[in-house]
């Protein structure tokens, strides 16, 4: 019996749909997307995860934000969902299966990380010259 170590990956899905796409073939991708979907999570490949709402808050040193500014369209994040795979190359070849790249939407697709957050070392938050 041979053992795979896996990790789980964030797959942010990103940008709008391709206003040259006809909206019929994009609701067809979007079900077919979703045939895809069910069946990666009945084989463990996927963990759940969810589309987004359009309503947001910022929340910084400067108190709540509800009315922007927010990202811009090609920044927006549509959803997110979860893929368990070996490494980053093999969670980047299940996303490119996905039937709705074919219509603007792409996937940043990012490593979990589990160690904490420090000051002293290199992470997301580490300013960059």
């Amino acid at each position: 019996m041979s053992s795979t170590t896996t990790s789980d990956f964030l797959l942010l899905s990103r940008g709008k749909w391709d206003p040259a796409s006809d909206k019929a073939d994009i609701e067809t991708a979007i079900h077919q997307f979703y045939e895809w979907y069910e069946a990666n999570l009945e084989t463990g490949i996927f963990k759940r995860g969810s589309r987004l709402t359009t309503d947001a808050a910022l929340v910084n040193c400067d108190g709540i934000r509800t009315d922007g500014p927010f990202a811009e369209g090609k920044e927006v994040i549509g959803g997110y969902w979860f893929i368990v795979a070996a490494n980053l190359a093999a969670a980047a070849a299940i996303a490119a299966q996905s039937p709705v790249l074919l219509h603007g939407i792409c996937y940043e697709i990012r490593p979990l990380e589990s160690e904490r957050g420090s000051a002293y070392r290199l992470t997301n938050e580490t300013l960059r010259a």
